[in-house]
């Protein structure tokens, strides 16, 4: 069983646009299951493709299945069976010696800029870098999930 231990943030737009940051990559995601219990998501990145399926959230853990699918198939699903989605840009940037995972969305949720950190204990201790935030693992609205529900633009 793959555990996910992850915390959000949002970030601070003007100074993520002074950071350092690499070249970020392109990811349209769907949901074919969404409810409080359990998630399957689509994401396509390029030419790869991958199936994800999540537990419900118990503080900041739940349970994650990844697999990574065909990216003709993965096409063919989100057509098929894909019920809400979302595209952004994700940047993977490592600070003290973690790495972090800062989404820019587009469409509906453009304006919305969230980082996420994945963590061994959910008391692992860790630094913020200096674009990060406000804290908002326990809001699910910042769920990429829910977000492909009720876009940022619609609060």
């Amino acid at each position: 069983m793959a555990i996910e231990i992850e915390r959000k943030f949002l970030v601070d737009y003007n100074k993520w646009q002074a950071a350092d940051k690499p070249v970020g990559s392109k990811l349209k995601q769907g949901y074919i299951v969404d409810d409080e219990n359990r998630t399957v998501r689509l994401r396509i990145a390029g030419t790869a493709a991958h199936l994800t399926f999540k537990t419900g959230t118990t503080g900041i853990t739940r349970n994650e299945y990844e697999y990574e699918i065909p990216a003709d198939d993965a096409a063919e699903l989100f057509t098929q069976f894909v019920k809400t989605s979302l595209e952004k840009t994700r940047y993977c940037l490592t600070h003290d010696n973690k790495l972090w995972e800062v989404d820019v969305f587009e469409g509906d949720n453009e304006g919305l800029i969230v980082a996420e950190i994945e963590l061994d204990s959910e008391d692992e201790p860790f630094m913020l870098p200096p674009w990060v935030g406000q804290e908002v693992s326990g809001d699910t609205r910042y769920y990429n999930s829910s977000l492909s529900v009720k876009p940022f633009k619609s609060w």
